[in-house]
């Protein structure tokens, strides 16, 4: 029996948190609640309103911000406690994931149980934990102060650092697990490492469809509209900036992802993986023409993270020994 089962077991339940809060935070976005909070305190803040004299109050802070005056001038007090709870509830569960793995990591350093080399490795992941809330308020801030929206580059390092914590996470999991590397060639594991780049890519820009709400123009597939390629791409830089040109960008970038991931799982002989990508795919095309339906759109960000992770198994599998 592997002696670090009681570790694996946790850093394993820690990524699926991190999944979940994917989840959670594609909700807050979609159902535009990210900007409900004002303030930010990450010791005494744990608690939503308990009486209605502080609901007003956070209330008036929210009409304070240029995402109520310029969009949501009007919005009754009952309506603010709906979009209040989403990221409230996303806050809560990031807390809750620092919890989760401070205290067993601090348990198992205390009693001696992490493995030697592995504190180090253990330490990062919570600092890169700190660095997300870090990341999360910095994201917020951009929606507070002239703009009713946050930068949708914030919003994709927000993202991408989540996604690389899971990733960090799962592959420590593997690591302490014992997962032998197999006899493979250099070749094999730069496709590997190239497929899984792509994959993050298309996540980033992903991020910057939702961020600039660049899923609400042209719901068709695989055209948009009568065009292969659109008319409002005006230059490189709109590939960055412009609605239409990032979701262009997103759609082509996850065809190239799909190849070359689906190539890797054939040469691994790996069905979960490219049933996954095509699975990713289907969902990406029907949160399009959905026009990003909330369940549809939360389901394609949680593929994106389990797609991520069964890249990282496998390319743990074919490591150099």
């Amino acid at each position: 029996m592997n002696k670090n089962v009681q570790i694996t077991n946790w850093l394993f339940f820690t990524a699926f948190m991190v999944l979940a809060m994917a989840v959670i935070g594609a909700i807050t976005r979609l159902t535009e609640s990210g900007l409900s909070m004002v303030e930010w305190r990450p010791l005494i803040g744990s608690l939503p309103p308990l009486n209605e004299i502080e609901w007003q109050r956070v209330f008036d802070l929210y009409r304070e911000t240029p995402e109520y005056q310029k969009k949501n001038a009007g919005m009754e007090l009952a309506e603010f406690k709906n979009i209040f709870f989403w990221e409230w509830f996303h806050r809560l569960w990031g807390r809750t994931i620092g919890l989760v793995y401070t205290l067993p990591f601090i348990y198992f350093w205390v009693r001696k149980k992490i493995p030697d080399g592995y504190k180090l490795k253990l330490f990062i992941g919570l600092m890169l934990g700190g660095m997300q809330g870090v990341m999360g308020w910095y994201m917020v801030q951009s929606g507070l102060v002239d703009r009713p929206s946050v930068s949708h580059f914030r919003l994709a390092a927000h993202l991408i650092l989540a996604f690389a914590i899971f990733c960090y996470v799962l592959w420590q999991a593997f690591e302490l697990r014992g997962h032998k590397a197999g006899s493979t060639s250099f070749c094999l594991r730069r496709h590997g490492w190239i497929s899984f780049a792509f994959v993050t890519l298309t996540i980033i820009w992903g991020a910057y469809v939702a961020g600039l709400d660049a899923g609400l123009v042209y719901n068709t597939w695989p055209m948009m509209g009568p065009h292969w390629i659109p008319p409002e791409i005006q230059s490189f830089f709109s590939l960055f900036t412009d609605p239409v040109s990032v979701q262009f960008t997103h759609r082509w970038i996850a065809m190239i992802t799909a190849c070359m991931v689906l190539s890797f799982a054939y040469r691994i002989k790996s069905f979960a993986l490219a049933g996954m990508v095509i699975l990713q795919v289907g969902l990406g095309i029907a949160t399009l023409l959905s026009m990003a339906a909330i369940a549809l759109a939360a389901l394609h960000q949680a593929g994106a993270f389990i797609l991520g992770g069964i890249m990282i198994y496998h390319l743990h599998g074919v490591r150099k020994p």
